[in-house]
């Protein structure tokens, strides 16, 4: 009963996971940290190597599906897919008509979840303290970046997936919005809509390069570095919160298709603005008092979830 508990847990957070990855802007990288399952879910990723398929070949199934620590990867995939199939359609649709209420909660949570990722490093000496500020800044001028043009070649396709999804498991940076930074992002879903499997393996390929190579630099540093990877992580949260501020004038940009001449109107740039001149800018009523509500409601979640994370696996 207490395994079956545990893995319903485990399929909780992978559904928590796959809804921040929904969310541009929000990785499921930091909903990971924030559940306490981040150090496993890096040394589990680092863990799928050669030596894990020479089990398989020596010692069979079982055998090679606990050295890459299966049930963990099965229950979070399974919260994950079902999370996207359920939640991607609502989120979509609510960041469409109340863009302000959904941005305040994921606020809220985000910024919320920085003391109790901090804290899990075991010393704040002045090193900790300067490497929290590095990637503090970093991850705010990485949400300040301006849009590169995709040359369409199927090399900066592979980049695009190991950057993304390296991007994707770093708390406080979100792989969809460094696809578009790339340029990558129509590409990739013109790929997925057309059925053009080419494209798809070849970003698929990159992903699981990155994925692979970039975890493995990940245990390296929680291994040799334990407190100042927190800390950098940590700030990364922090500058993160730039990308996620509630009121925002989108600054819509025509953009073409690589390859092609079909154009899609997307958003380029989001300019920050001050709740009291949201509706000037924007014509959009700012709901401040719900916002707030909301951003307190991320909060709580995140205590919620604090707790919830306290369960031993």
């Amino acid at each position: 009963m207490k395994n079956l508990k545990q893995r319903l847990l485990l399929v909780l957070k992978g559904a928590a996971m796959g809804a921040a990855d929904v969310v541009p802007g929000v990785s499921g990288g930091t909903v990971a940290f924030i559940t306490g399952i981040y150090r496993e879910l890096i040394e589990t990723i680092s863990g799928i190597n050669i030596a894990a398929f020479r089990t398989l070949l020596k010692e069979g199934v079982p055998a090679f599906w606990k050295a890459i620590n299966g049930n963990f990867i099965l229950a979070l995939g399974v919260g994950m897919f079902l999370s996207i199939i359920t939640l991607a359609r609502i989120i979509s649709d609510l960041l469409q008509s109340n863009p302000v209420a959904v941005w305040a909660f994921f606020f809220g949570l985000v910024a919320a979840s920085i003391p109790l990722v901090a804290r899990r490093a075991e010393v704040w000496n002045a090193k900790a303290w300067f490497t929290f500020g590095l990637g503090a800044v970093a991850a705010f001028l990485v949400t300040e970046l301006p849009v590169v043009e995709d040359p369409g070649a199927d090399w900066y396709l592979f980049i695009s997936g190991s950057v993304a999804i390296c991007a994707m498991i770093l708390p406080g940076v979100s792989g969809s919005f460094i696809l578009l930074l790339m340029g990558s992002y129509l590409t990739v879903l013109d790929a997925v809509n057309d059925r053009d499997f080419l494209k798809i393996a070849v970003f698929a390929a990159g992903a699981v390069f990155g994925l692979l190579s970039f975890s493995r630099v990940l245990k390296w540093m929680f291994n040799r570095y334990h407190d100042l990877t927190i800390a950098v992580l940590s700030g990364f949260l922090l500058g993160s919160l730039n990308k996620i501020w509630p009121w925002k004038n989108p600054l819509q940009s025509v953009v073409k298709h690589p390859g092609t001449d079909r154009e899609k109107v997307v958003i380029l740039e989001e300019e920050k603005v001050w709740p009291w001149n949201y509706f000037e800018l924007t014509g959009g009523d700012a709901i401040l008092f719900e916002a707030v509500l909301l951003c307190l409601a991320g909060i709580a979640v995140i205590f919620a979830v604090d707790r919830l994370a306290a369960v031993k696996r």
